[in-house]
């Protein structure tokens, strides 16, 4: 009796997991689908960043020196110089399908291209501006950085409340007036806001290193540097950074309508490697030592997690793996 009761107890639970995996596999292919299926990115004619642009940190609130470095460290690996060397795949790599939009949107024999680099670190450790910051807060934070050839990203530490976080944004990116004229006239300068979402949001702002906040829940993957709130961060500034270099005033290369965009790397979000499918980030790399995962090596050893960039000569999501 004890046998028979217990086979009986099991065809549920045994259907049960039968129609999981299906609607898992169903889930799979309805994002193959639509991935497959993304409208193009458009060109709106406004101008891409070009030239030699410098990267400038601007860290407001605490942070370790640890988790400056595992930042600057990134933004450096997106340099091409040769002497830089990293393991493939690389944070280089994966930053070249950014360089194919300036080949679709010059009409010229002359390609423009753009080169990042590391700039300024600018601290305030006293919180000038309190811990609750609206958006023009962040706007003179970024002021503080160099005003031509730069994108100056300002960086807030998991203690400070930015208007808009974790409701409806981890970062942001824009453009504003700046203090320098050119030619007499006034310019505009691109500048990146990231929040540290680790006390405030890291289901939101940092998966897949903590369990998501909505959604399919899967158990949080090891971050690549040991800090769920900093990789996580990494994560929005690389997506921000390609967005900021593709549609640095609102008029480059975006879907949808102005205002509520979709970007080289927004238009991809949650996709990191092939196999990914919501509340999957894909088939990530894993460092055998730790259990991290991650898509990219970098500058000094890092390894880090890089979004899926919007491929505009395919019409696709490309992943470094």
């Amino acid at each position: 009796m004890a046998s028979f009761f217990a086979s009986n107890a099991a065809l549920p639970k045994l259907f049960l997991a039968l129609c999981l995996l299906h609607m898992a596999s169903a889930t799979r292919r309805l994002a193959e689908l639509v991935q497959d299926q993304s409208p193009p990115m458009k060109y709106h004619n406004g101008p891409l960043l070009s030239g030699k642009i410098s990267v400038n940190l601007i860290w407001y609130g605490r942070f370790k020196p640890s988790q400056r470095t595992i930042v600057s460290d990134f933004v450096t690996s997106i340099s091409s110089d040769p002497s830089l060397a990293q393991a493939p795949p690389s944070v280089s790599q994966w930053w070249k399908t950014v360089d194919k939009y300036y080949h679709l949107s010059s009409s010229k024999r002359s390609t423009p291209s753009l080169s990042l680099s590391l700039g300024r670190q600018v601290l305030d450790e006293s919180y000038s501006l309190g811990k609750s910051l609206t958006s023009k807060h962040l706007v003179e934070l970024a002021s503080r950085g160099e005003q031509q050839n730069a994108i100056n990203v300002v960086l807030t530490s998991s203690d400070v409340a930015v208007e808009g976080f974790c409701m409806s944004r981890c970062g942001s990116h824009d453009s504003a007036v700046g203090s320098v004229k050119v030619n007499g006239r006034s310019s505009r300068f691109a500048y990146i806001w990231v929040g540290n979402s680790e006390t405030q949001c890291p289901g939101q702002c940092a998966w897949p290193f903590h369990q998501p906040q909505y959604g399919p829940q899967s158990p949080p993957l090891v971050a690549p540097n040991g800090d769920v709130g900093v990789d996580g961060m990494v994560i929005n500034l690389a997506g921000l950074l390609a967005g900021t270099a593709t549609n640095p005033f609102s008029n480059g290369y975006y879907q949808g309508e102005a205002g509520a965009s979709l970007e080289a790397a927004s238009a991809c979000t949650g996709i990191y490697a092939n196999g990914a499918y919501p509340g999957y980030a894909g088939d990530l790399l894993v460092e055998k030592a730790t259990g991290a995962s991650f898509n990219a090596h970098g500058v000094n050893g890092r390894k880090y997690l890089v979004p899926a960039l919007y491929d505009p000569s395919t019409s696709s999501c490309s992943t470094l793996v």
